[in-house]
C-alpha cells in the first residue's frame, strides 16, 4: 500500500486526469468500462482507492481528533454561556421599557455575549471527569467497586462458582477494571482514548464493509448473475467509495469556509451538494446495471437499508473491539 501510495504521488500521468474526470462527471461509466475490459487508459480501482482514502483520512483525522485541551475549551465555553445567561436574566429583571432592553443587549454584546449564538452547543460532548455528573465510560457489572485487576480476580475466586462473572460480563468487567487502573479512574481520559482509537478504526470498518455491500448488490441483481460477477459489484463499490472520499473532502472544505467566513449561504450550498451526491449514487446504479429508474430507486432504497443496518452492527462491533484494545 505504501509503495502504491508513493508511486501514485510521484508518477501520476494522463490516466489519473481521465479517470478523475469520468469518475466525477459520468456516474457508473468507469465501473462499466472496467467490467467490459477497457482498462488501459484508466487508473486501477484499487490504486485509486488507496490514494484517495489515504488523502481523505489524513484530512479526516486532522479534523476529528479529541484532545484534553478541546474538552477544557468546551467546558470553559459552556460555563461562560451559563454565566452570560444568568447575567442576562438578572439584567432584564430591571428593564422597564424596550429601550432598556435594547441597552442591556448592547451591553451584553460588548461583553462578548452574542444573542444569535446563545443556543449553540459546545464543540465537544466529552466533558466528563471522574465523579463529574455521574458519567462513567466503563462497562460491566460492578467494575467501579474494584481498584485493580488483582483485587477483582481475588474477589471472584472467593465467590461461589454460580455467582462469579462469566462470559461477556466477565470480559467487559475485567476490561473496565483494567482501564480504571490504567487511567486512575479518570473517565475523561478513557473517553478521549476510546473516541480517538475508534475514529482511527473507521478505515478498517469501511474496508470490511466493502465485500459485505458487494454481496448485497449481488443478491439484489441475482437475476443478472451471469452478467455481473462478484468482483464487478466490488469494483462498482470501490469507485463509489472513491467518489465519496472526494465528495466529503469538498464538503469538509465548505464547512471550514463557513466557519471562517461566517457566510450562512454556504450551508445552502452544502445542502444542495448533499442532494447532488444522492442523485449521483442513484444515477451510477442506473448506468452501471442498465435498469429503469423505478427498479433502480427501489433497489437503491433496499440496498441503503441493508447498508445502514450492517453499518450499525459494524459500528457496535468495532467499538467493542476498540474498547478492548485501548
Amino acid at each position: 500500500m505504501f509503495t502504491h501510495f508513493f508511486y501514485d504521488i510521484t508518477h501520476f500521468d494522463g490516466s489519473f486526469c481521465d479517470t478523475l474526470k469520468d469518475l466525477l462527471f459520468k456516474p457508473g461509466f468507469l465501473s462499466r468500462e472496467y467490467m467490459i475490459g477497457r482498462r488501459k487508459k484508466y487508473l486501477h480501482p484499487v490504486r485509486m482507492y488507496v490514494f484517495t482514502s489515504a488523502v481523505f483520512f489524513l484530512v479526516f483525522f486532522s479534523l476529528f481528533y479529541v484532545s484534553e485541551n478541546d474538552v477544557a475549551k468546551a467546558d470553559r465555553k459552556a460555563k461562560a454561556e451559563k454565566s452570560f445567561s444568568t447575567i442576562k436574566e438578572e439584567a432584564f429583571k430591571n428593564a422597564k421599557t424596550k429601550e432598556d432592553s435594547a441597552r442591556i443587549l448592547k451591553g451584553l454584546e460588548f461583553l462578548g455575549y452574542n444573542e444569535a449564538d446563545k443556543n449553540k452547543k459546545p464543540d465537544s460532548i466529552i466533558r466528563s471527569k471522574k465523579g463529574n455528573n455521574g458519567i462513567n465510560f466503563t462497562f460491566g457489572g460492578d467494575a467501579s467497586n474494584y481498584k485493580t485487576l488483582k483485587e477483582y480476580d481475588s474477589v471472584q475466586k472467593t465467590l461461589p462458582e454460580n455467582k462469579r462473572d462469566a462470559g461477556l460480563t466477565k470480559i467487559f468487567t475485567r476490561r473496565s477494571v483494567g482501564l480504571n487502573e490504567k487511567y486512575n479512574g479518570d473517565q475523561q481520559k478513557i473517553a478521549i482514548e476510546l473516541v480517538n482509537k475508534f475514529i482511527h478504526s473507521i478505515p478498517y470498518l469501511l474496508f470490511v464493509s466493502l465485500p459485505l455491500y458487494a454481496l448485497y448488490l449481488k443478491l439484489l441483481y441475482i437475476r443478472h448473475r451471469k452478467q455481473y460477477y462478484f468482483a464487478d459489484h466490488g469494483v462498482f463499490l470501490i469507485h463509489l467509495y472513491v467518489f465519496t472520499f472526494l465528495f466529503m473532502l469538498i464538503y469538509f472544505g465548505l464547512d471550514k469556509l463557513e466557519k471562517k467566513t461566517h457566510v450562512s449561504d454556504i450551508e445552502y450550498v452544502q445542502l444542495i451538494f448533499g442532494f447532488v451526491g444522492l442523485f449521483y449514487t442513484i444515477k451510477a446504479m442506473k448506468n452501471f446495471y442498465k435498469q429503469k429508474w423505478g427498479k433502480t430507486i427501489i433497489k437503491f432504497i433496499i440496498f441503503n437499508v441493508l447498508c445502514i443496518i450492517s453499518l450499525v452492527i459494524l459500528f457496535v462491533l468495532f467499538l467493542a473491539i476498540t474498547y478492548y484494545q485501548i
